[in-house]
C-alpha cells in the first residue's frame, strides 16, 4: 500500500462556475431558483437580505458534500475497497484505539447489515489482507475481528490524516461559535430526518 499514488492527485478540483448547459453551479442551491413560487419554504416574514444570505449558507454545505463526496471517492479507490468497507474498518480503527474488541455480531450493528452480508464483507477483507480475524478471548461464541497493521498505518496516514483536516476549521472557531455551529447542525439533521413520509417507506420504493 505504500507505493500507492496520492489518493487526491486524480481528482480535479471543481473549478468551473457553471455546468456545460450554462446553468451557475451557485443556482442549485438557490432557495429562489430550486422553489420560486414557495410551495416547499414560505418566506413571505423573511427580508431579502437573510433570504440571500440563507442561500450562502446552503451553498456553503452544498460545497462541503461536494469536497467531502470527492474525498470520500478517492479514500476508495485508493484503498480499493467499497463504501461498506471503508466504515468498517474506520470502525475496527477506532475500536483498536479505544483498546476494545471487536466482534462480527459488533460490526453488522454499526453498518446496520446482516450477519450473512458481514460475513461475506469480513471474507473479502481478509482476502485483502485488510483484517485478520482470531478467537475471542473472553468469548468462545465470538471471533475477534481486528485491523491488520499494514491497513491501519496506510488508512491513517492518508486517509485519516485528510479527513483529520476537519478538526483545524473547528478549532478556528471560538467557544461560542461552535455552539452556534452545533445547534444549527442539529437543528437541520432533526428537520431532514425521515419520519412517517409515505414516498419514502419500503412500499413506496418498490411500486416505483
Amino acid at each position: 500500500m505504500e507505493d500507492r499514488a496520492n489518493p487526491l492527485e486524480s481528482v480535479p478540483a471543481d473549478t468551473s462556475s457553471s455546468t456545460r448547459d450554462g446553468l451557475d453551479r451557485s443556482a442549485i442551491y438557490d432557495v429562489d431558483s430550486s422553489d420560486p413560487r414557495q410551495m416547499l419554504v414560505d418566506r413571505s416574514g423573511i427580508d431579502d437580505a437573510d433570504v440571500r444570505q440563507i442561500t450562502e449558507l446552503m451553498k456553503a454545505l452544498g460545497a462541503l458534500r461536494e469536497a467531502e463526496q470527492r474525498l470520500s471517492e478517492a479514500s476508495r479507490r485508493y484503498m480499493q475497497l467499497n463504501e461498506t468497507d471503508m466504515r468498517a474498518l474506520h470502525y475496527l480503527i477506532v475500536c483498536t484505539h479505544r483498546e476494545i474488541i471487536a466482534t462480527p455480531g459488533g460490526i453488522a450493528q454499526h453498518l446496520s447489515i446482516s450477519s450473512a452480508s458481514t460475513t461475506k464483507l469480513l471474507d473479502r477483507l481478509e482476502r485483502g489482507g485488510h483484517i485478520v480475524r482470531a478467537a475471542h478471548p473472553t468469548d468462545r461464541r465470538a471471533l475477534a475481528i481486528t485491523i491488520s497493521p499494514e491497513t491501519h498505518r496506510a488508512a491513517m496516514e492518508t486517509v485519516g490524516r485528510q479527513q483529520a483536516k476537519r478538526f483545524n476549521a473547528a478549532a478556528r472557531l471560538s467557544s461560542s461559535e461552535r455552539e452556534v455551529v452545533i445547534r444549527f447542525l442539529r437543528d437541520m439533521t432533526d428537520e431532514i430526518t425521515l419520519r412517517d413520509e409515505a414516498w419514502a417507506s419500503d412500499a413506496a420504493h418498490a411500486q416505483a
